[in-house]
């Protein structure tokens, strides 16, 4: 009996402990971000700016940031303004004017040792079926890639380091915790059920001796 009450000890420890701890942070990626114009918004660009080929009169952007999917990567803090960027650049035939935004991120995101150049925008006029990869080149060299054609520099930012993996610490500031009925940081159902069983089980096993010791009339 003891043997069964120190084991249901040692499971009811283990839950409590598990109930405590917080839900596990993800790594993130620290890499550049290709985004595209739509409507003067930008949204995540979803083919690589080596085969996008943009019209003319689009705006692309890039952004230098660590986050672990496109889904909360961060957008370049340029507005997409085709105008205020190409603006003053006239059109010539045969050619396309592509306006881009390259922001470098964050101190917080700069690998270790490096300092964030300061954003910039630029007006590429390229050939009509130039690709945005082509466009960048002409802007913003030295570009640096690897081996999978993933851009790892801009204007030579950062050195060293490509699309490399950088352990989670602290939750993000902009993940803001929810407030509702669908918040998933809690202890899940089915531990909490496990919880129940855990009990229910030990006050069997408490009542089962206890009849054993003291047996009712028969």
């Amino acid at each position: 009996m003891r043997t069964l009450l120190l084991a249901l000890v040692l499971a009811l420890g283990t839950a409590l402990t598990v109930l405590g701890a917080g839900p596990a942070q993800a790594a993130g990626y620290r890499y550049w971000s290709f985004w595209q114009s739509s409507g003067g918004t930008w949204t995540y660009a979803t083919q690589g700016p080596a085969t996008a080929k943009p019209a003319d009169g689009s705006v692309s952007g890039f952004r230098f940031s660590v986050s672990e999917d496109s889904g909360d990567s961060a957008q370049p803090r340029t507005t997409a303004d085709f105008e205020a960027i190409c603006g003053g650049t006239r059109p010539k035939p045969g050619a396309k004017r592509i306006a881009l935004v390259i922001d470098s991120g964050t101190q917080a995101d700069a690998p270790s040792g490096e300092a964030p150049p300061a954003s910039r925008v630029a007006c590429a006029q390229v050939r009509p079926d130039a690709t945005t990869a082509e466009a960048l080149a002409e802007v913003a060299k030295p570009l640096r890639y690897n081996s999978q054609a993933l851009l790892c520099a801009i204007s030579g930012y950062p050195k060293t380091g490509c699309g490399e993996q950088v352990a989670a610490t602290e939750p993000k500031a902009s993940a803001a915790p929810k407030a509702d009925a669908d918040d998933d940081s809690g202890p899940s159902v089915g531990l909490l059920a496990g919880l129940g069983a855990i009990l229910a089980l030990g006050a069997a096993a408490v009542w089962q001796s206890r009849r054993r010791r003291y047996p009712g009339p028969r």
